[in-house]
């Protein structure tokens, strides 16, 4: 006997899960996959009273999900690591100072940063001068 699935057709049934289990696969909350329902974001349908969620539909919104790393500005990525352009985070992570420490040192004007929309962009060299002219002189005086 063939099955029908989800969409009416026939061929192999499709692998559906529930909103709680689609939020454990995709690591979020159960509200998360709500938004993303309600954003047309995830494809979902509505059997009497539970959402199900083809797998398939999982996979594809796991894949299309907004990412800063994928985030672009006229056309060229923010945060082309490649071409030497890094996130306010990630230079943090590479100097090994909080985030916070970071802004600020853009705002006095100790590290370059560009602005790109709504994101500050920092080159490699910029982050490698101000690891030289600042991070390394504190050290110095702290071993002091």
């Amino acid at each position: 006997m063939d099955m029908e699935n989800q969409n009416g057709e026939l061929g192999s049934p499709r692998k559906v899960v529930s909103i709680t289990e689609a939020a454990r696969i995709n690591g979020v909350t159960r509200q998360a996959i709500y938004v993303a329902i309600k954003q047309n974001k995830l494809r979902a349908r509505k059997d009497s009273t539970r959402w199900t969620i083809d797998l398939d539909d999982l996979e594809e919104y796991r894949r299309n999900k907004y990412s800063r790393a994928k985030s672009t500005f006229n056309g060229e990525l923010l945060f082309d690591n490649n071409k030497g352009f890094y996130s306010v985070n990630q230079a943090a992570k590479i100097l090994g100072v909080p985030a916070q420490k970071i802004y600020y040192a853009t705002r006095i004007g100790m590290l370059k940063a560009s602005r790109r929309g709504a994101a500050w962009v920092i080159h490699t060299d910029d982050i490698k001068e101000y690891q030289e002219k600042y991070l390394s002189r504190r050290s110095e005086t702290e071993a002091m």
